[in-house]
């Protein structure tokens, strides 16, 4: 008991003192990974583009350790107003975790829903990062929310989604050697099926829900907590010498 109360004291306290951005906070994921790193002792700020009610009542629950801000990220322009705010208070972790979740099948998508896929899961995380990387500390943490569908297939007619997270690890494995001598580590974490209000409808047809909970064999669906948690890890000194990593948070589904 003992030990386990020492080790739960050292978590909570590695973060603290600590500035982290974590974008798409008023989402499931973006929620439980903000809440996460709070409780880890870090002041968080909470990105959201339309849900501020979501990301208010966020960061009641988080009280002190967090504030609010809002920006369109696939808006070059709103990004780079968002950047300036970290002139004067850089950040010691990034947590690029918006993005959206929608089907392109080939003989029906317009250039409306294909962009909005871009812009939102890879060209906003590229400029995003790109406009903070002047006001990052040496040695901040970086970390992509990826997916398993980066590295795997399906005739669901989801194939640009897929395009745009294996795109997400590509970035992350060529910043984590470019940002190197700065001491900036960066990797992702890449989830397995979630239930959040992304995938509800899609979940919401039992045989389909049924066929992916097959597919992961430890029996259910992963939790935006379980990401959560694996971010922790990966911002915190118990991961100081892991970069360029992509760490599946599955269940087994990539197996």
């Amino acid at each position: 008991m003992g030990l386990l109360f020492f080790w739960v004291v050292q978590v909570e306290e590695s973060l603290q003192g600590q500035r982290a951005l974590v974008t798409g906070a008023s989402g499931g994921i973006g929620s439980a990974i903000a809440t996460a790193l709070a409780g880890a002792g870090a002041t968080v700020v909470l990105h959201h583009h339309r849900n501020r009610e979501a990301a208010t009542r966020l960061a009641e629950r988080l009280g002190i350790k967090a504030e609010i801000v809002s920006a369109n990220l696939r808006s070059p322009l709103e990004v780079e107003k968002l950047a300036v705010r970290f002139v004067h208070s850089p950040l010691d972790i990034l947590i690029n975790n918006a993005g959206v979740w929608k089907a392109t099948p080939l003989g029906d998508t317009s250039r409306e829903v294909a962009d909005e896929i871009i812009d939102a899961n890879l060209r906003s995380v590229f400029w995003l990062t790109r406009c903070l990387a002047p006001h990052l500390r040496d040695g901040t943490r970086i970390v992509n929310v990826s997916s398993v569908a980066a590295n795997t297939a399906s005739a669901s007619g989801r194939s640009l989604y897929r395009a745009t997270k294996a795109a997400i690890d590509a970035l992350t494995r060529n910043w984590a050697l470019e940002l190197a001598p700065r001491r900036i580590r960066v990797n992702a974490v890449a989830p397995g099926m979630i239930e959040t209000g992304m995938t509800a409808e899609h979940l919401s047809d039992p045989a389909t829900r049924e066929r992916l909970l097959s597919q992961h064999p430890l029996g259910r669906f992963t939790t935006a907590e379980e990401v959560a948690d694996a971010v922790l890890f990966l911002c915190s000194e118990r991961s100081r010498h892991i970069t360029g990593q992509v760490l599946n948070v599955s269940g087994g589904f990539v197996v």
